[in-house]
């Protein structure tokens, strides 16, 4: 197969990226299922015989590695987890690669980290690396590098990291497989369609599940980012029959979360959802409209309190006077510097002459106005 062979873009062809979570991938007993694992790969294989490219979010290492090594819970502290992880990783792929190869596909091995999706050219790498495996008819599996991800750089969950994937790799759908049906409204039944999401519908998610590390709160928060960029997110039961294959071809099932009608694209995205912010700058009434309305760059005059420790061009939350984050961008200075000029007029400020032409806290190139605010 050519090594420069080039992505199929024409209208039949689609960009679908899959999340299976711990709870869909083991049996009653919370030990990882094998017999399940070949009925998932088939149904990614039909759709990659159909010419769509698909891409395989994974959790499951930590729950394989403690059943390798006797434990009967999912291990609570990090090293721990690492451990466990380090173990149940090698057994994971190896059982991915059987369920694939036995339908003469390849898959790929790629575990991300937090820290990598901070820098700018670390994270386009890994969606040069994406492309090339799809380029190449290979399927990637994507999981979090659990074994080194220190607590602070975690993405936390793998549905978060889903949606980050499906942003990295332009999808067209985000498939999130837990084990249940959808988002349940009130009464306890399936919302079909979320339109769009308010205070309402995040209430109604709740905590993390009994064998992983996410619940329908962090599936509701993928959806969110994916929505930003564009790309609708379904939520559904990944034991029901064809669950992969009904969903691609858009069957009504599951909870379908509608995307933005004004997508956040490449770097934009990035910024909003691709680096955790090492700190905060609330402003004040007249610097919120400024840069929430007329985009315009925030400004040291505008900030009324300082947070965090950064240093210049890391990401700081944006905080309306309220309180609530509105916006992040890259600062231009230090915590210490910001809290030496905050609320001060350029020509008032104790470090002008250092900062020179560079007035501005945070340039509106590298502000981004969040959808959720």
């Amino acid at each position: 197969m050519s090594t420069d062979a080039e992505l199929d873009l024409s209208p039949a062809s689609r960009t679908i990226v899959v999340k299976v979570g711990t709870s869909t991938l083991t049996d009653e007993e919370g030990r990882l299922d094998r017999e399940f694992l070949p009925v998932l790969a088939n149904q990614l294989c039909d759709l990659t015989d159909q010419g769509h490219h698909l891409v395989l979010v994974t959790s499951g290492a930590v729950r394989a590695g403690a059943e390798l090594l006797g434990w009967s819970a999912r291990p609570k502290k990090i090293a721990l987890k690492q451990a466990a992880a380090s173990v149940g990783q090698g057994r994971l792929m190896a059982a991915y690669a059987e369920a694939f190869g036995a339908r003469g596909r390849l898959v790929g091995q790629i575990l991300l980290t937090r820290q990598l999706a901070q820098d700018r050219g670390r994270y386009l790498n890994a969606q040069n690396t994406l492309q090339a495996l799809l380029k190449n008819g290979v399927t990637p599996i994507v999981n979090e590098n659990d074994t080194v991800a220190v607590e602070e750089l975690q993405f936390g969950d793998n549905d978060t990291l889903g949606a980050l994937v499906a942003a990295l790799v332009g999808a067209d759908l985000l498939l999130l497989l837990t084990n249940v049906d959808g988002l349940l409204d009130d009464t306890g039944a399936v919302i079909p369609v979320v339109p769009y999401l308010d205070r309402h519908v995040r209430e109604l998610a709740g905590g993390a599940g009994e064998h992983g590390s996410g619940g329908m709160a962090t599936k509701v928060q993928a959806a969110e980012i994916a929505g930003a960029a564009g790309i609708p997110t379904v939520i559904a039961r990944g034991r029901r029959e064809n669950v992969v294959r009904d969903a691609a071809e858009g069957d009504d099932l599951g909870t379908r979360f509608t995307p933005s009608t004004q997508p956040l694209k490449g770097r934009k995205h990035w910024l909003a959802y691709g680096i955790q912010p090492r700190g905060a700058l609330q402003v004040n009434e007249f610097a919120y409209r400024a840069v929430a309305f007329e985009r315009r760059s925030l400004l040291p005059a505008g900030v009324t309190s300082v947070t965090g420790q950064f240093v210049a061009g890391e990401c700081v939350s944006v905080l309306g006077p309220d309180g609530a984050e509105f916006a992040r961008g890259l600062v231009t200075c230090d915590a210490r510097e910001a809290e030496l000029v905050k609320g001060k007029r350029t020509d008032d400020s104790p470090t002008r002459g250092a900062r020179g032409a560079r007035s501005e806290l945070v340039n509106r190139d590298d502000l981004v106005l969040l959808p959720s605010a």
